[in-house]
């Protein structure tokens, strides 16, 4: 719920026509217990997008080989395009942004878009873009605090917890349709 919260903010706040919701394929930052496995990953992406015009699942990391790179993602989608494409991050995630694979080079193609989270205040994640921004800042939008994570959305699973009202309608059964998360 707390992504499609972002990418609604994202979309009335910032002008946007459309949000791509993209699945990482092979990501290089980190192991997720239980993982599902990226086709599962695409088709609840595919089923939360659904009736949202203003949303789109998109397969690009998934039928990419190698390691899912966001800059290699962005010249696929936009490097022969007139589009202004916004990344649209989480504090957590613009913390980190120094740290990624071409950077700096990814900025030459978006522009940062980014939501603040708990333990992540806009000033501190402005000191920690300013060696890869140089001064260039970044766009912040408001979004409602959701004190939903995918972690407590596989932990409740595992349990044996309902999730309905934590996640859309059809993912909860697709989740369960697919045995998804638990033992």
């Amino acid at each position: 719920m707390g992504h499609l919260v972002c990418a609604q903010e994202a979309c009335w706040q910032l002008g946007l026509t459309k949000v791509l919701l993209i699945p990482s394929g092979n990501p290089p930052h980190r192991e997720i217990e239980d993982e599902p496995g990226p086709e599962h990953r695409y088709e609840m992406c595919r089923l939360v997008v659904d009736g949202d015009d203003r949303l789109e699942a998109s397969r690009s990391e998934l039928d990419r080989d190698g390691i899912s790179y966001m800059y290699e993602t962005l010249v696929e989608l936009f490097g022969d395009s007139d589009a202004e494409p916004v990344l649209i991050v989480g504090g957590d995630q613009a913390a980190t942004f120094p740290d990624w694979h071409r950077s700096a080079e990814i900025l030459g193609i978006a522009e940062l878009a980014v939501t603040e989270r708990e333990g992540f205040g806009r000033q501190e994640i402005l000191n920690r873009l300013e060696s890869v921004q140089r001064g260039a800042g970044a766009k912040f939008f408001e979004m409602p605090r959701i004190e939903v994570s995918s972690t407590m959305v596989r932990d409740r699973v595992k349990k044996g917890h309902p999730i309905r009202y934590l996640v859309p309608d059809g993912v909860a059964e697709y989740i369960g349709g697919n045995n998804l998360y638990s033992d």
